[in-house]
């Protein structure tokens, strides 16, 4: 069976000369990312081959955080395809399809 595996929460956030606000919200938000990797990956298994504003459209996440989190679990649970025109922004886009592990 396959299943969605290896969220990472180990992206980092905040560079060490950023000021220390930026850590805080480093921190505060690593829960949250953690949450909205697992939803962006399982938006791209259910909408394989779409780009990150057609999965926002058909999932009604936010295509910004799709934009971010994307490429944090890319490798892990999804990878790049080819680009083509976007349906919804109609320019060229990254398409995004799933990693299946066993």
């Amino acid at each position: 069976m396959n299943m969605l595996t290896g969220v990472s929460n180990d992206y980092p956030r905040a560079r060490n000369t950023d000021p220390k606000t930026s850590h805080e919200a480093a921190e505060f938000i690593r829960g949250t990312a953690k949450k909205q990797q697992s939803k962006a990956a399982e938006a791209v298994r259910t909408y394989p081959g779409q780009t990150s504003q057609e999965l926002a459209d058909l999932t009604g996440l936010d295509r910004y955080m799709l934009a971010r989190r994307l490429p944090e679990v890319e490798g892990s649970l999804v990878s790049k395809g080819d680009t083509r025109r976007c349906q919804v922004s109609g320019r060229t886009a990254t398409t995004w399809w799933p990693r299946w592990t066993e």
